[in-house]
């Protein structure tokens, strides 16, 4: 999984396998011999990265990345705060239209559920919850497809919070590893350039070498529940404003 400007959920698999409805890609693998299943949700932590420039702080010179990280740092605290659920507050992460499940260059990001009670701490966990979704929409496919996922590792720089990653856990209802490299795909292209060189022999003898486990996020069963009711909006939302999303 990556949660980079977009979120990836990335299977590979011994065998071709395809999504009957075609709502994920299919790819033969770099690795000879293997294949690789796709789901991507458009605007992950390019959904929190709009929020903390129009929403979540008055900041407005992004010129030092020790600055942004802050900010950044800062609204990891305030979503921390806030209980699971944000108080019925949901926020579908379509800021660029969305790729899976729905290809529709229509969709819009949303915030259902405001009240007065809410403010940005809610806004921000509700951003975290919503890609979290996005995610496991992506991760349902896979699932009807009886692909079984036995772990997940994660990378891109939402992988750096520690919240969003225990909330995509919760979600996800599965527990998170967190490798030696938040740049995944970056990586993935080192290590298989390597092989190319012949510095290792093979795909897997340089992944024992280069890739190292350093974390583990584990996922909360106490929230299962909220977050099982909370999806199931969720998942109604789109279909019931898809249509005011294109007259829009």
């Amino acid at each position: 999984m990556t949660i980079g400007t977009s979120g990836v959920i990335f299977v590979s698999t011994e065998k071709p396998s395809v999504e009957s409805g075609g709502k994920l890609h299919t790819f033969c693998h770099a690795v000879p011999g293997m294949w690789h299943v796709m789901g991507v949700t458009l605007s992950a932590a390019g959904s929190m990265k709009w929020f903390a420039e129009k929403i979540g702080t008055e900041v407005s010179d992004y010129s030092a990345n020790q600055q942004v990280n802050s900010i950044y740092q800062q609204i990891d605290a305030q979503a921390a705060e806030v209980v699971p659920g944000c108080e019925g507050l949901i926020f579908l992460p379509y800021l660029t239209g969305e790729r899976t499940p729905y290809p529709d260059p229509s969709a819009r990001g949303v915030f259902f559920g405001l009240t007065n009670r809410h403010g940005k701490s809610h806004m921000a966990r509700a951003v975290m919850e919503g890609v979290a979704f996005s995610l496991k929409d992506c991760m349902n496919l896979v699932s009807n497809m009886n692909i079984r996922v036995k772990r997940v590792m994660v990378s891109g720089g939402g992988a750096k919070s520690i919240i969003w990653k225990r909330i995509v856990a919760d979600i996800l209802e599965k527990d998170l590893i967190t490798l030696n490299t938040t740049e995944g795909p970056a990586f993935g292209a080192a290590i298989l350039g390597f092989v190319g060189a012949k510095v290792y022999r093979d795909v897997p003898t340089a992944c024992k070498s280069m890739i190292k486990e350093v974390a583990v996020t584990r996922a909360n069963y106490d929230n299962f529940g909220i977050y099982r009711k909370l999806y199931s909006i969720y998942a109604n939302l789109y279909p019931a404003l898809s249509p005011l999303f294109k007259e829009l």
